[in-house]
This record gives structure tokens, sequence and C-alpha cells, in this order.
């Protein structure tokens, strides 16, 4: 019984730790959500148990080192409150592997998701939809309107729901190119440009998580929704 308690005590502690970092740690609550969607993403499109395990790797690896980055950062400034040369070489060295794992991640994301993206992208393109430069302008300013109503007229004075403008622009503008655009690799590149300009401004602490993604969500879906109505013209 003494070592079923010191088990149960341990997997508490550990709980604790996680829910901490969760709780408290900006960039662990965009890993979570950056990892359920890839999760989900990696059911719905059905991919194989071998692309699935990469998957986990890849979301497992950024958790832990994200997690051992948090427990260096709280260790050195109880060892060293004030500023020090060798405090700042610990947390940039444990910082580095965050970097490394979450670049590690983003390859094994573009390698196990290509594919499957590749193959639906040929399969929407099939069909031709009229594109001139003043339909793309009508495009961003229905984005841009959808923005101003929402945070004017759908939130408390603009404190509740605030989307981000430019995460908005610039995820409409991906989707323009993910649509016509024939390399699906120049489509992947111009959404990683724009989950630059997401991660930016997140890092900024310009806007809060929830209202870059509101906003990159009203610009993908404000985008495809007009397309939608283009090709039943």
């Amino acid at each position: 019984m003494s070592g079923f308690r010191k088990w149960r005590r341990s997997f508490r502690y550990a709980y604790e730790g996680i829910k901490y970092a969760l709780d408290t740690q900006r960039n662990m609550k965009f890993h979570f959500c950056v990892a359920f969607l890839v999760l989900f993403a990696a059911l719905f499109i059905h991919l194989s148990k071998t692309d699935i395990l990469f998957i986990l790797l890849a979301v497992t690896l950024m958790i832990v080192t994200e997690l051992i980055n948090t427990a260096v950062e709280k260790a050195v400034d109880l060892a060293m409150p004030d500023q020090h040369p060798l405090a700042k070489i610990a947390k940039d060295v444990a910082a580095a592997s965050v970097l490394v794992s979450a670049g590690f991640a983003v390859v094994v994301g573009l390698i196990v998701f290509f594919d499957p993206i590749d193959k639906w992208l040929r399969h929407m393109r099939t069909h031709d939809t009229p594109l001139s430069a003043g339909t793309i302008w009508i495009l961003i300013a229905l984005v841009v309107l959808t923005v101003i109503v929402i945070e004017t007229r759908f939130s408390d004075k603009g404190k509740l729901v605030r989307p981000s403008l430019l995460t908005a622009i610039a995820f409409a503008i991906s989707t323009v190119i993910l649509v016509f655009v024939s390399l699906t690799i120049v489509a992947l590149l111009a959404y990683l440009l724009s989950i630059l300009v997401f991660a930016v401004l997140y890092d900024k602490k310009t806007r809060p998580f929830p209202a870059l993604f509101l906003g990159a969500l009203i610009g993908v879906v404000v985008t495809l929704l007009a397309f939608a109505c283009l090709n039943m013209i």
C-alpha cells in the first residue's frame, strides 16, 4: 500500500506540474492548442499509423521540452534572483531546446500532411473561379468589414470579442493563394508566413491568443465562403 501511495503521490505531483505550466506559461497554452488541432486533423484525414506516431513524437517532444524549459527558468530564478550571465546562458539554452523541438515538429507536420493536403487542393482546383485584382480587394474588404462588425456589434464595447485584423487579412491572403496557386508548396509557404505573423503578434503580446485565433478563423472562413458564392454564380 505504501508503494501505491508513493506512486499516486508522484502522479499527482506530475499532474500539478503540467497544470501549473498550462495555467501560467503562454507558450504552453499555445503548444496545447496546436497539438489539439494537429491531432484532430490527423484523425480527420485518416493518416497511417506511422505518420500518427511521428505526429505524437513531435507533439510529445514539444511539450516535454517546454516543461523542462519552465523548470529550468524557475530553478534559475530561485537560485539566482539577480541578473547573472550564467543564469542568462542557462535560460537561453533551455529556450533553445524548445526552439529545436518546435522546428522538428514543423518539419514533421509539413512532411506528414503534405500529400493529403496536396490531393485535397488538386480536387478543389478542378473548378474555375473568376479572379481579378478587384475580386481580391473585395475579399479583403469583406474580411475587414467582418472583423469591424464583430468587434463593434457583437462585443461589450470591444472588450469581450476583439478579433485581430492583421491575422484576419494575413490568413485571407493565404487562403486566396491556397485556392488559385497550382503548386501546393507555395500555398503552404503562404500559410507559414501567416503563422509567423500570428506568432510575432502573440510574442509581442499585442493581442491575446483568442483574438489572434479568431482573426485567423475569420480570414479563412470569410474567404472560402466568398469563393463558394462566386462558384454558385
